[in-house]
């Protein structure tokens, strides 16, 4: 039986979407298979009450037999549904405002070095466009939080991560980086570039098959943490890309579309300590308060070592 939550009007949509019956292309009868089977799947989820956390090691243990599974669950939508139940939650439970939250994806790696106030992401080895990027990290009344942690990472400018990515140094475009006394945070680095799911692999096959394309919009992951304060997991998607609203992971969210500025005055090439023109994002990062202590702490689930 299809739960109320997965017959409300958002659900519905995203399933058109994910099976590709909101397009042209693709095999019509997979299209309404593929629908039909992750419908059941989200209710199940929603029925038992599935924790991320219990999704997690699922998603892990079938990653064992399929390996592209941590690219086909995205894909079909369910780290977004999990988001949209954790919405749900958080509104039946009165809690409000606060960066929005959006999926974490399979990228991570624990362990990149700490700074305090600024950092340098990239290793100079990247000849993109460089990138500035600095803001505050705020509590719900508006205060800044000193000492909260921007742990951040993202793709170089072909699109690929250090540590999946062995021609990268490690922990290239990552950083853990505690705000100042001001709540502020800075780093520099490289314009990410979007990318693909791999050529002619599982995920791309299926997508296909369902009229579907395999591409991700420029973006920047994000977890923010502070005592006291509900962990954020959460990522900013670069304006103006040609798949802003058409990720094939569904992690675009109104409120973390982050305009881009390019600066080219001398006056400013300098002062940022450049010899070129640069990008420059603003963005702040609201926290809302914890209830509970693991509610401070990042959410369990499967992830790589430590470089």
């Amino acid at each position: 039986m299809t739960s109320a939550l997965v017959q409300s009007p958002d659900i519905q949509k995203l399933l058109d979407q994910v099976s590709g019956l909101n397009r042209a292309d693709g095999d019509e009868r997979l299209k309404r298979l593929v629908r039909h089977v992750v419908e059941g799947l989200y209710s199940a989820i929603d029925a038992f009450d599935v924790t991320p956390e219990e999704f997690w090691r699922l998603v892990s243990f079938l990653q064992a037999a399929a390996p592209e599974f941590g690219l086909i669950a995205p894909g079909l939508g369910f780290d977004h549904f999990l988001d949209l139940r954790m919405d749900l939650v958080d509104k039946a439970a009165g809690v409000e405002g606060g960066t929005p939250r959006t999926i974490e994806g399979p990228l991570y790696v624990p362990g990149a070095p700490v700074t305090t106030g600024k950092a340098r992401l990239d290793d100079g080895a990247d000849k993109g466009e460089t990138l500035i990027m600095a803001g505050r990290v705020l509590s719900s009344d508006g205060r800044p939080i000193a000492g909260a942690v921007v742990d951040v990472w993202h793709a170089n400018s072909m699109g690929a991560y250090s540590h999946f990515d062995q021609t990268q140094s490690p922990y290239n475009n990552r950083r853990r980086i505690k705000t100042d006394s001001d709540g502020c945070y800075e780093f520099q680095s490289v314009l990410p570039a979007g990318y693909a799911v791999p050529a002619q692999g599982a995920t791309e096959r299926l997508l296909g098959q369902v009229g579907r394309h395999g591409q991700r919009p420029a973006h920047i992951h994000f977890f923010v943490s502070a005592d006291g304060h509900r962990h954020l997991t959460t990522q900013i998607n670069i304006d103006g890309d040609p798949y802003l609203y058409d990720d094939f992971a569904y992690a675009t969210r109104e409120g973390l579309i982050a305009p881009v500025r390019r600066e080219a005055e001398p006056e400013q090439i300098r002062n940022a300590g450049l010899n070129a023109p640069y990008s420059k994002i603003d963005f702040d990062f609201v926290l809302t308060p914890a209830v509970r202590e693991d509610e401070t702490r990042l959410p369990s689930r499967p992830r790589v070592d430590h470089v």
